[in-house]
């Protein structure tokens, strides 16, 4: 049967270059490859479910503004079904400008993110579909906050993506099974990976993760604690790992499912999308390997 995931965050539209080296003050370059993309953590996790299997449904704004036209063509392609929170607004979607250094895989970005994006205040009249999964971003705490809530009440599992610390996690983290944090997420007055993982244990959250790039995953549960290590790659682009990284996770979580095995399969999708410029192209490497 197939899988449906409910994503919910930021919707961006992402322009990535690729160069042979980091850009230096006041000089140009001409770039080897370039994109343009769907973007935003909730966006690319949901892109990776749906390439992996299943149904995704992404809820976010994006509107009327002539370059959504380019954001809801991608998302058709990619099979992503959309619930616009604000289908009528006219606000162009946050552009991001992403340079990606060829040798080492890094990637530079600059970006509005929703500093500027007009939010929702209601959800749909049917507020949060039947879906085996739900996962949030941050990027609408409020409208994230009330769809978590209705996802405990059907007793769906509510998967945070916590990449940084924004305000309002506080009222959100409680509601989660799962948190998969970044090593850059450092609640206040907890500034390592493994204060993180105290932090949010202490919430009474039963599942946590930190992912710490080419580093070991660490992770805590009620049952086992650990540290897992990731398949040492050499990078192609890094862009976008740790929301490939969520994506998988939730097409591959089960509430009866290891944890840990659930991390582990989700660092091989994300490894294998590191190895190709740009948040597509592992894509068509994974058809390629399945045929």
């Amino acid at each position: 049967m197939v899988k449906t995931g409910v994503f919910a965050g930021l919707i961006t539209l992402d322009c990535i270059y690729q160069t042979q080296q980091a850009l230096q003050p006041n000089e140009k370059q001409v770039a080897e490859a370039v994109l343009l993309a769907a973007g935003g953590p909730a966006t690319n996790a949901a892109i990776t479910f749906s390439a992996l299997g299943g149904h995704a449904r992404l809820m976010g704004v994006l509107g009327q503004h002539p370059l959504a036209a380019v954001v809801r063509d991608d998302l058709a392609q990619q099979g992503v079904e959309l619930v616009d929170l604000l289908p009528d607004t006219q606000v162009p979607p946050p552009f991001s400008s992403i340079v990606v250094n060829v040798a080492t895989g890094d990637r530079a970005v600059i970006s509005r993110n929703a500093a500027d994006r007009p939010v929702p205040q209601t959800l749909p009249l049917k507020g949060l579909p039947s879906a085996d999964c739900l996962l949030i971003d941050g990027h609408q705490m409020a409208i994230s906050e009330i769809l978590a809530q209705q996802a405990q009440r059907k007793n769906i599992p509510v998967i945070i993506d916590g990449g940084s610390w924004k305000p309002g996690f506080d009222r959100v983290l409680p509601l989660a099974t799962a948190v998969i944090a970044s090593a850059n997420f450092s609640p206040p007055g907890f500034g390592t990976e493994h204060q993180a993982i105290a932090y949010l244990r202490s919430l009474q959250i039963p599942q946590v993760a930190v992912t710490c790039g080419d580093r070991p995953i660490i992770y805590s549960t009620a049952a086992q604690s650990g540290a897992l290590t990731v398949p040492q790659i050499q990078p192609v682009d890094t862009l976008g790992a740790g929301d490939i990284f969520h994506g998988a996770f939730c097409a591959a979580y089960e509430p009866s499912s290891e944890f840990h095995q659930v991390l582990t399969q989700a660092a091989q999708v994300a490894s294998l999308a590191c190895q190709s410029f740009g948040t597509r192209q592992w894509i068509e490497q994974l058809k390629k390997e399945k045929l």
